[in-house]
């Protein structure tokens, strides 16, 4: 319950405080106002609710206004802010906290209004980063897709690991710009394992030329408060330019909202048009934008 006061940015008065268990409850009612906006830092939430905030792997900052929760940011890996429209105070106050503890994340992300406006009272004394991805479409779909779904996506099974992990660092090497693996046990192979063991993993396997591989692979990186967000869609480059992304993503949409979430949502970057087009056939809509800063 500590709470923490900082001097001022920019001559405005700045305060938050450091969340505990007993605040979760709070916290999941916060999120469940803004669903789609709130499903990262959700998804840490309702696992800390599990297994309590010690264990948790992070810290949960709450900005409180008029004796109730007003806004939130999860730190961790990633720095995730939460800041409802008409909240005023509250990226600063998450601003000043971040400040006090230096940086421990490697990407802000979240809204884009608040993400964008944190960092920008970060970026004169944290490091430089390598990429702001400042305008990243929100898309969402909570009704039957548009398009036929491809039969042969599924979920993956924990004996194609070994197929499904080199897809994974493909994409994420092709998303982000360097490879993520770090050995058998590395945090990056123990998601993918945990994607595969929770049903959160979808792929699509094709004869290539050296056997079967991945063709197309998309997971549910987060889900809470009754959405599922897509992440990591990929398309394998022998397979690319014959749609199997769009009913791919139909398949994954019927799947998910079948047996995960009623709503399903994914975020993309604005120059990726052919993406942005794909998910439109399939029958997404924009729903408001991210923003993302790299380290």
């Amino acid at each position: 319950m500590a709470r923490w006061r900082g001097s001022t940015l920019g001559g405005t008065a700045v305060g938050g405080r450091l969340l505990d268990d007993a605040d979760l409850p709070a916290a999941l009612d916060l999120c469940a106002r803004l669903p789609v906006e709130s499903v990262l830092a959700a998804s840490r939430i309702e696992a800390a609710r599990r297994m309590g905030m010690a264990a948790s792997g992070g810290q949960l900052w709450g900005f409180e206004q008029d004796g109730g929760l007003q806004a939130l940011c999860w730190s961790g890996a990633n720095l995730v802010p939460l800041v409802p429209p008409g909240v005023d105070g509250a990226v600063e106050a998450f601003a000043a906290m971040a400040l006090a503890q230096g940086r421990r994340c490697s990407s802000i992300v979240g809204e884009a209004h608040a993400a964008l406006g944190l960092w920008n009272l970060l970026a004169g004394s944290w490091s430089r980063p390598r990429e702001v991805r400042a305008n990243q479409p929100s898309l969402v779909i909570d009704g039957d897709p548009l398009v036929d779904p491809d039969p042969f996506v599924r979920y993956s099974r924990p004996t194609e690991y070994d197929l499904v992990l080199p897809a994974c660092v493909r994409m994420f090497a092709e998303e982000v710009g360097y490879s993520p693996a770090s050995g058998p046990q590395g945090p990056y192979e123990q998601r993918v394992r945990s994607l595969i063991a929770e049903r959160r993993s979808f792929i699509r396997l094709a004869h290539g030329t050296h056997g079967a591989e991945v063709a197309f692979k998309a997971e549910l990186g987060a889900v809470a408060v009754g959405v599922a967000q897509v992440q990591g869609v990929w398309v394998a480059p022998p397979f690319r330019g014959r749609r199997l992304s769009e009913a791919g993503m139909a398949a994954v949409v019927v799947t998910t909202r079948a047996e995960v979430a009623p709503t399903v949502s994914l975020y993309v970057n604005d120059y990726n048009e052919r993406a942005i087009a794909a998910y439109r056939r399939v029958g997404f809509r924009q729903e408001g934008t991210y923003a993302t800063v790299l380290f």
